[in-house]
């Protein structure tokens, strides 16, 4: 079934009888050609682009809870590509472009809203490294406009410009930045998977991989033995849990990301905005809640909650950059688990097992990487050679010295 503008007309003058379930509710089979475990954005994609794009059959997402239920459904909806690296930046703009046109491709409302993303100044030298960061994402192919004051007051006239001790200098805009309805990206993937004949397995715990002279030959699961050419694993904040199964461990850590919400409001802020001297970034939705978060808990953790220092340094940070956040009621909150890796880039390559694949490793960057992810890993598992744009996304540069450290802080993973 297509979703149109005349279908939802037919379906009212019909008593909206005619609807069908989005995705169907199969059994697992004994084989696979393809198993992808997690079914978040990223495995989902995946999924979708391995029956669209590279015309596989045979697929099977395995989800240990149900679609929707973990970090996709949990971030705080932004997509950029204001990246400075070339190890990053082709790949988090060919994301952005595939988010342009994703709801026509997967025939789903994502609500893509690209209303802007600012990055604000505080200092002459964070305006000459985000001048060095818009001229690199030119040069990429991406959009980048460095504002004046006089503009940033013009568009954002709410903002505290005289802090002493953080006034706001200018600012870093990506026009083309936004966001996107969160859910409705896993459920619009699903479906379109579906779709195209994968088997979507929710409820689906895997306990165990089957390796046998190092080759993967499938997954033990709660729903008993599922057998696969090739397996990939797609799990975010589970990385190291799952891969442990399979005997690998990772230059990975798992830590918690605490994102909130505030009570309904007019419309106030028209774009996305981060605050450059500290760990701030808010956006307003659909709903016309505000929309916020910043750094992680410090400590390693798979719980989807933090803890109370955490919310009181984004409440400062916010309060801070808009002072007007001060009259206005936090509605709720909720964590995500982040796969951090030693250097804040993820990695997309295949294992020292044959058949056996790994995405991960996204810390901050996981929801708006979840178009051209699921393109890049879909193109390693059916071609077993990486996308263009993923190329430095192996295990293996933390060995080679090689390491894609975006914000300059080292093998430190809660710093990233």
């Amino acid at each position: 079934m297509r979703y149109s503008g005349f279908r939802v007309i037919k379906e009212a003058l019909s008593g909206h009888k005619g609807w069908e379930p989005a995705w169907r509710t199969p059994e697992p089979k004994p084989h696979y050609d393809i198993v992808i475990i997690g079914g978040g954005g990223h495995g989902l994609a995946t999924a979708y682009y391995l029956a669209k794009e590279f015309h596989q059959h045979k697929i099977a997402v395995i989800e240990k809870g149900w679609i929707g239920g973990g970090n996709v459904g949990r971030n705080t909806t932004i997509i950029r590509s204001n990246y400075l690296l070339d190890g990053n930046e082709p790949f988090y703009e060919f994301s952005l472009k595939l988010w342009e046109g994703l709801e026509q491709d997967f025939n789903y409302n994502a609500m893509v809203s690209q209303r802007g993303i600012l990055n604000l100044i505080h200092s002459d030298a964070q305006r000459d490294a985000y001048i060095r960061r818009g001229n690199a994402m030119l040069l990429n192919g991406a959009d980048a406009e460095l504002l004046s004051l006089d503009q940033l007051r013009r568009e954002y006239p709410f903002l505290n410009f005289n802090d002493a001790r953080f006034p706001i200098k200018g600012g870093l805009a990506q026009r083309r930045g936004g966001t996107v309805r969160h859910d409705a990206v896993a459920w619009g993937y699903a479906r379109g998977a579906d779709s195209r004949g994968v088997d979507i397995l929710q409820n689906c715990e895997v306990t165990g991989f089957r390796i046998e002279n190092g080759q993967c030959k499938g997954v033990e699961t709660s729903r008993g033995f599922i057998g696969a050419g090739k397996v990939g694993v797609a799990v975010a904040g589970n990385s190291t849990r799952v891969m442990a199964q399979a005997g690998m461990r990772l230059p990975i850590e798992s830590h918690v990301l605490q994102a909130f919400v505030s009570e309904g409001l007019k419309p106030v802020l028209p774009g996305v905005i981060t605050f450059g001297a500290g760990h701030f970034y808010c956006s307003q939705s659909d709903k016309g809640g505000l929309v916020f978060g910043g750094d992680i808990d410090g400590y390693n953790s798979y719980a989807q909650r933090g803890n109370l220092p955490v919310v009181e340094d984004v409440a400062e940070g916010g309060m801070a950059l808009f002072p007007g956040l001060g009259r206005v009621r936090l509605l709720r909150m909720w964590g995500g688990v982040m796969d951090m890796s030693m250097d804040g880039s993820p990695i997309i390559d295949r294992t020292h097992i044959d058949g056996l694949y790994f995405n991960g490793g996204w810390c901050y960057g996981g929801f708006k990487a979840t178009p051209a992810s699921g393109w890049c890993f879909a193109h390693l598992l059916a071609t077993d050679t990486p996308h263009p744009t993923a190329t430095a996304y192996r295990f293996d540069r933390f060995a080679r010295g090689r390491m894609i450290d975006e914000k300059g802080m080292g093998a430190q993973p809660n710093l990233h």
